[in-house]
């Protein structure tokens, strides 16, 4: 198994990962509960660099059957110019205002998103992306790592504080109540 930065051809596979973590999120972006709309949606701004979702922002875990796991990262200082290109795509695919609430902010790498593909699920795939981010930006580049995690989900809040993150504090994001957590070196 290896995990590597992800290219713009893994656009449809990468839209698929994270869909399957965030579909829920995505269909109150756009406004819809479609699946292809919200996949297609997404999969444009894979595609896209510099936006919050560019593949630019990925990795990806492959094994020998092909990709099953992807994380999304990135620098919370660049919030709101990540999210500038999300919100025009919003407003022109689907005729929405786009402004949810800051999920981070400038002193901490931000993991927004891991997908695990469903056959993979349960096999430690999650952790092992974990461990890898831990390693890559926090022992490698000294910098803090920081995600949300949903109150209502305390398998994955026991993972993250197992693998040394601490609650920072509380937050909402699309009417979900959250909890901020970091890990920093």
């Amino acid at each position: 198994m290896i995990i590597r930065k992800a290219k713009a051809e893994d656009s449809s596979v990468i839209a698929m990962h994270l869909m399957l973590a965030m579909s829920t999120i995505v269909y109150r972006f756009i406004g819809e509960d479609s699946e292809e709309k919200a996949t297609q949606f997404l999969e444009s701004l894979i595609r896209k660099e510099a936006t919050q979702y560019s593949y630019e922002n990925c990795w990806v875990v492959e094994n020998e059957e092909g990709v099953v796991g992807v994380a999304t990262v990135y620098d919370g200082a660049k919030l709101q110019q990540l999210r500038a290109p999300v919100a025009k795509m919003v407003k022109s695919m689907f005729h929405r205002e786009f402004n949810p609430e800051d999920e981070t902010q400038a002193g901490e790498f931000y993991i927004d998103c891991i997908g695990v593909h469903p056959d993979w699920q349960g096999k430690g795939i999650g952790s092992k992306i974990l461990q890898f981010l831990i390693d890559e930006y926090v022992s490698k580049r000294n910098k803090t790592l920081g995600l949300l995690v949903d109150k209502d989900n305390p398998n994955a809040k026991r993972l993250y504080l197992k693998l040394g993150f601490e609650s920072v504090g509380e937050t909402t994001l699309t009417g979900k109540e959250m909890e901020h957590l970091q890990l920093k070196n």
